[in-house]
């Protein structure tokens, strides 16, 4: 289990120090639970030395360590004050989004994804252990997720899959063009409905849906998209989502299969060839693991990846968040800016206080 970084060279500032490009490791121990069912595996490295006697005793004396307490709750009034800033001004986002939309009216590159960056400085240590359990409460869809590396930890609430294997089947969604949720649920159905005959979302979804489909088709027997896109609601925000499945041709494994497939046009750009020296150019910052494929592969080549998003990391009582929207041709930069605002939501307000 583990993860990698968006672009091949990986986090590149300081904040990403200890998250190489690629990082996978076989736990020593892990949990997984699937509805009644419960496994508790315990790999150990076995050196030439080792007996059997040895290894089993070693084994019994890390179970005897495991205790069973409660995530931590978070402190719901710290003495201090939080601050919340752009690493960029808000203008500079609006003033990318317009430079891709340039582009695109020139046939350069026909979708581009663009994030921001913001921080949150807090007046007493972050408490990741805490923010794990309140994300599992509120985003109980989502793939909720904290990679540790030293003192820093990055966790998301993702709502979106990259690809999941199970045997010779594969399959993924293609989440793209999204809105806010609303309280009131006529006012939430409301925008539910405008997003499902939005034009310029549609757009932008049947560009991952392609894309994916044309990567996973030389791997495939046949690959079949959802018709037409549904909507994917989870607390903060929903977003359009058309189901893709495929039938294997050979057992190719998870872990290739995501490589296959990163990064999709929901958080790259297409043609990827154009976008891809674009982002950075015009984002100005440094994304990590930031949209790139964090999951689990077993020894048979089945398991699940997700995408990065929602994320934040997290070291003493720095926080750093990203958010990003996809550009295309009918993109307007205060509404994009907006959007990233929306997304923002599921983290910032139990990490700014």
């Amino acid at each position: 289990m583990g993860g990698f970084a968006f672009a091949p060279e990986g986090g590149i500032t300081p904040e990403w120090e200890g998250y190489e490009p690629a990082s996978l490791i076989v736990p020593e121990l892990s949990l997984a639970r699937a509805g009644r069912d419960t496994w508790l595996t315990l790999n150990a490295l076995v050196s030439p030395d080792d007996t059997l006697d040895g290894l089993l005793a070693r084994i019994e004396r890390r179970l005897a360590s495991l205790e069973l307490r409660d995530l931590p709750l978070l402190d719901p009034a710290p003495v201090g004050q939080y601050r919340v800033s752009s690493q960029l001004p808000p203008s500079h986002y609006e003033e990318a989004v317009a430079r891709a939309v340039e582009k695109i009216g020139f046939g350069q590159i026909e979708k581009v994804v663009l994030a921001r960056e913001v921080r949150v400085q807090a007046p007493v240590p972050q408490q990741p252990e805490a923010m794990l359990g309140l994300l599992r409460e509120a985003f109980p869809s989502c793939y909720v997720f904290a990679v540790g590396r030293g003192e820093t930890t990055f966790l998301a609430a993702s709502p979106e899959l990259l690809i999941r294997r199970e045997g010779q089947r594969a399959s993924t969604v293609a989440l793209a063009g999204s809105t806010r949720r609303s309280a009131d649920p006529a006012v939430d159905d409301h925008l539910g409905e405008q997003l499902l005959h939005s034009d310029k979302d549609r757009h932008e979804n049947a560009i991952v849906a392609r894309r994916i489909v044309r990567a996973l088709g030389p791997q495939s027997v046949w690959v079949t998209v959802a018709p037409e896109p549904s909507l994917v609601r989870v607390a903060n925000i929903q977003h359009l989502g058309a189901a893709i499945r495929a039938q294997l041709a050979s057992p190719v494994g998870a872990i290739e299969l995501a490589g296959l497939l990163h990064p999709t046009p929901a958080v790259g750009g297409e043609p990827w060839n154009a976008a891809e020296p674009l982002i950075p150019a015009l984002e100005g910052l440094d994304r990590g693991w930031y949209a790139g494929p964090v999951g689990w592969s077993d020894a048979s080549g089945d398991g699940e990846f997700c995408v990065a998003l929602r994320c934040a990391l997290l070291r003493g009582s720095d926080a750093h968040l990203y958010a990003g929207c996809g550009i295309v041709r009918d993109s307007e930069p205060a509404a994009e800016l907006a959007e990233t605002e929306v997304k923002l939501q599921a983290l910032l307000p139990l990490l700014a206080g």
